[in-house]
């Protein structure tokens, strides 16, 4: 049987062969390939697995046969289909040897079934065309092992005995830790390449944000301005509340939501800001984002504009009347 250490060297050699032209592309990208075993017993274990590129879904697994299915019409184009059947051999035997280290592990630890272990592996390139290579694993939904390429050694994330046996076995595979620093630090910026060539249009793809600003009244003593923006894409978005122009700063009165996924691969957010019921300001939500180029989206909140109409009538009202006060004592001194 192939040892370990080859098979998942095999796998993210070839997951990052999935590539495409980085150097016209802007930013840092980062891709993932994200595992999940679910161990039920010694003999039946439930696998899952994606792969992105961002926030794109590349690929999954298909968790009966192990075999890759592409989530995107210009995945499998980016290699020939040799290459294509290599990788689904190697990660059908990484997946093998995987489950069996975890399960000798759990049997001579006696770890109670079921449990989860999960995996994270991937890199990240940055603008300047340098780059990092990360490995992590979880156990039970809790970090357990990281992989520190700098110093090739495997970083304890909880003290248990399991962890002590994985991280062991691992660390003695010097050769496995050595090749993967080697291979990424050589390679992964040229094989990104053809791969965000391929997939350019996804990355680049732009969509422009839609925000609604509405009130709500928890109390007669509380009003609630909701700034709701969604339809956006990509995911790094800027929302803030403007109080008379003016940015408002971070504080308890503020509250703003996750960014959220909706089913059509765009993202929305929320923008909660506590106010006193007729303050007299004027309120505003800004939004920017990429779509928008150097421009922002303003939209005021409608009650904005009835408080300062209702303001002005307020200041002619009183200059009226202190204009009658003024007419009425000169009357009385003619």
């Amino acid at each position: 049987m192939q040892p370990p250490r080859c098979c998942l060297l095999l796998v993210l050699l070839y997951l990052f062969l999935l590539s495409g032209t980085w150097a016209t592309l802007q930013g840092t990208f980062t891709i993932r390939m994200l595992k999940t075993f679910t161990f039920q017993n010694t003999s039946f274990v439930d696998t899952e697995g994606i792969g992105l590129l961002e926030d794109i879904e590349l690929g999954s697994l298909d968790k009966h046969t192990w075999d890759m299915h592409f989530c995107q019409p210009w995945v499998r184009p980016a290699l020939p289909r040799i290459q294509w059947d290599t990788i689904d051999n190697m990660f059908k035997i990484f997946l093998h040897n995987f489950i069996h280290l975890i399960n000798e592990g759990a049997i001579q630890m006696d770890v109670p079934y079921p449990f989860v272990a999960q995996s994270m592996a991937g890199c990240k390139l940055y603008p300047n065309k340098t780059s990092r290579i990360f490995v992590y694993v979880g156990y039970n939904g809790q970090d357990f092992l990281s992989l520190d390429t700098d110093n090739a050694t495997w970083t304890l994330s909880q003290d248990t005995d399991l962890a002590r046996y994985v991280r062991a076995f691992l660390q003695n595979e010097t050769t496995f830790v050595e090749a993967v620093k080697d291979l990424f630090n050589d390679t992964c910026i040229n094989a990104m390449e053809m791969f965000l060539s391929y997939g350019r249009a996804a990355l680049e793809r732009q969509e422009l944000p839609v925000a609604t600003v509405f009130a709500r009244t928890p109390s007669p003593h509380q009003l609630l301005l909701v700034c709701h923006v969604t339809a956006f894409y990509p995911r790094p978005i800027s929302v803030a509340w403007l109080r008379d122009g003016q940015e408002v700063p971070p504080g308890p009165q503020l509250n703003t939501s996750p960014i959220l996924p909706n089913a059509d691969l765009t993202y929305q957010l929320s923008s909660v800001l506590a106010v006193a019921p007729q303050d007299g300001h004027s309120y505003a939500c800004r939004v920017r984002h990429r779509s928008l180029g150097t421009r922002s989206l303003l939209v005021p909140w409608g009650n904005s504009h009835l408080l300062l109409i209702t303001g002005l009538l307020a200041g002619l009202l009183a200059a009226g009347a202190l204009a009658a006060l003024l007419l009425l004592c000169l009357c009385r001194r003619r």
